[in-house]
This record gives structure tokens, C-alpha cells and sequence, in this order.
């Protein structure tokens, strides 16, 4: 065999051995760690908090404010005509529980208002036995009693109860239906809202 030859197959036989050894050892050995689990309050993050326009602001009043709910964007608008008097964070219904879409408007006005048909079920002593229920679906284990979920600030827009009101921010849609905000701008909205105020939810 020619030198040249033999210095060529020594040099494949080479590069597959070690090729070989490599992905045995990617398979046996170490595993890469795994990436930690980001933080809910890492996604929250991501929405930008509520804006105010201070000199807008100004000039708000029950009477002359509506409200602009976008769905894609996630955003909650205050506005006088044309101009965005705030600009908060929302998360709307997710996929099954969608937000009702259109021309609403707001129907009630409650600061502590808690759901008739969301909460928890506790027992006698306060204690929460059993999160995150439907008072319409799920049955209350014995010796408890349905606690509805609290909707501070609460705007109601339909008679099936869905709302605008406080409520957990993660980035994207995850209510059952009902419009939550920031405490801060749901407050803000709270008062500057009125029985009638118009709220348009949509494609914005």
C-alpha cells in the first residue's frame, strides 16, 4: 500500500473513532442542566405598565371618557374623542372563554365586587380546600362553602357578568371572559367610569 494511501485511511479511520467516542460520550455522559423556570413575574413583565397623560388627564370627566379594550394588543385605553388619556395592560378570555367583542358599555359600577361564578370553596374556619372552581360545574366537598373570586374595581359590560376589573397579568389571554387590569389602572378607570361610560372591545 502506498504511503500516501495509508496515511489517508488512517486519517478516516481516525476521524470516525473519534466522532464515534464523541457521541458516546453525549449520550453517557453529563446531562446539560436544565434551564430554571422563569418567574410569573418575568412574563408579567413583558406588558408595558399603564401610561398616564397627565395633561389629558386634565380634562377627563365621567362625561366626556370612553373606553378602547384591544384584543391583540392587550391594551386597555381611556380616551377623550381621539386622545389616549391612559394606556394600561389587560388580559382578556382565553381560547373557549373569549371576551365579548363589540359595542358595550358599562352597566355597573361595584369596588368590591366578587364572582358568583369563580373562586375557591373553604371551610368554616376560612381555610381554601379545593382553588380555582366553577361554582356552576364543581361540587363543594362537605363542610365547605363556595367564597366567589374578589373583582376589585369592578366595571361590569354584560348581564352574564363579565367585566373590567383587577386581576392577574401574565401577558396574554387567560381569563374566563372578563377584561383584567393592572390595581393601578383598574382604579383609574373605576373613576373616571360611569353607568352608560361606552366600552368598545375588539381589533384595535
Amino acid at each position: 500500500m502506498r504511503p500516501k494511501l495509508r496515511i489517508l485511511l488512517f486519517g478516516i479511520l481516525l476521524a470516525v473513532l473519534t466522532s464515534a467516542v464523541n457521541g458516546q460520550f453525549r449520550l453517557f455522559g453529563p446531562k446539560p442542566t436544565p434551564k430554571p423556570m422563569r418567574k410569573a413575574s418575568e412574563l408579567i413583565s413583558r406588558q408595558a405598565p399603564l401610561k398616564v397623560n397627565q395633561s389629558i388627564l386634565k380634562q377627563a370627566t365621567p362625561d366626556n371618557i370612553h373606553i378602547v379594550v384591544s384584543i391583540p394588543k392587550q391594551r386597555a385605553y381611556l380616551m377623550i374623542d381621539d386622545q389616549v388619556v391612559a394606556d394600561g395592560p389587560i388580559s382578556s378570555g382565553k381560547r373557549g372563554h373569549e371576551s365579548p367583542t363589540g359595542h358595550l358599555h358599562v352597566l355597573e359600577k361595584d369596588p368590591n365586587h366578587h364572582s358568583n361564578l369563580y373562586g375557591e370553596f373553604v371551610d368554616s374556619s376560612g381555610r381554601v380546600v379545593r382553588a380555582g372552581v366553577s361554582a356552576r360545574i364543581d361540587s363543594a366537598p362537605s363542610g365547605t362553602h363556595f367564597a366567589g373570586a374578589p373583582m376589585r374595581w369592578f366595571l361590569r359590560l354584560t348581564d352574564e357578568g363579565v367585566g373590567m376589573h383587577v386581576g392577574i397579568l401574565p401577558g396574554y389571554p387567560a381569563s374566563h371572559g372578563c377584561i383584567r387590569q393592572s390595581a393601578d389602572g383598574a382604579k383609574l378607570f373605576y373613576d373616571y367610569a360611569k353607568v352608560g361610560t361606552p366600552v368598545d372591545v375588539g381589533d384595535y
